[in-house]
């Protein structure tokens, strides 16, 4: 239903699969033949099914895309006592042969799944600092769903987000002070660089909502090597 939606939506959804060799992949035609697939190819894709709800489905994601509706509210509505209802069904069905040509793209190609791993490491990032800036049981949601439960997720990603900016602004202003003092800073090693290192953050400690004075912007960078005084 996920690769239905994001698909139909004009997303990529590009998931890592560990079990690529166990994934199941789904066919229209029951009778074609799928030559070294068509053990793997054992699903079934209902294009009629898809037909008879596909106003309704392009309603759903038209309202997505308004902000009419939350894209968490449309799974929960989608789906009674952990089956999808009509509606869901049909995307899942949509979604399917998303997925298909995903797990095909990730057996063929090298780039695609270099492509993958790089936007998960990014990802795993973000949740690693995630879980630093979150308080209490290492940034797990243990209770279940309450109203109110998504401030507690937003502001978990106002703090995250602006320290992402920081690290950001600060990244940024360390490269162009070592250009102008003539270290070679190449390309390659600023492709590298991450927006959610944390090491150099007290997350301990009092916090102020107090914007300090800053009269030039950004403070003057720290020099490493300089003992504090």
């Amino acid at each position: 239903m996920v690769f239905g939606m994001l698909t139909l939506a004009g997303f990529t959804f590009a998931p890592q699969l560990a079990d690529l060799p166990d994934q199941k992949m789904w066919r229209i035609d029951r009778t074609a033949d799928y030559g070294p697939f068509q053990d793997a190819a054992r699903g079934r894709i209902d294009l009629e099914r898809i037909e008879r709800n596909w106003e309704d489905v392009l309603r759903i994601i038209g309202s997505i895309h308004t902000g009419a509706v939350r894209a968490y509210d449309v799974i929960r509505m989608l789906s009674r006592d952990g089956r999808p209802t009509v509606l869901g069904d049909a995307i899942a069905h949509y979604g399917r042969i998303a997925k298909t040509l995903h797990i095909l793209r990730l057996a063929d190609e090298p780039s695609y799944r270099r492509q993958i791993k790089s936007q998960a490491n990014l990802q795993e990032g973000r949740h690693a600092l995630a879980r630093k800036i979150f308080h209490g049981r290492a940034g797990q949601l243990y209770q279940h769903y309450q109203e109110g439960m998504e401030d507690q997720i937003g502001a978990l990603g106002l703090v995250l987000n602006a320290l992402v900016l920081f690290n950001t602004r600060y990244m940024d202003a360390a490269v162009v002070q070592l250009r102008a003092e003539g270290f070679d800073v190449r390309e390659q090693d600023i492709a590298r660089l991450s927006p959610f290192v944390r090491h150099h953050v007290n997350m301990l400690g009092r916090y102020s909502f107090l914007l300090p004075e800053m009269p030039g912007g950004l403070r003057p960078l720290r020099d490493p090597y300089r003992a504090e005084t």
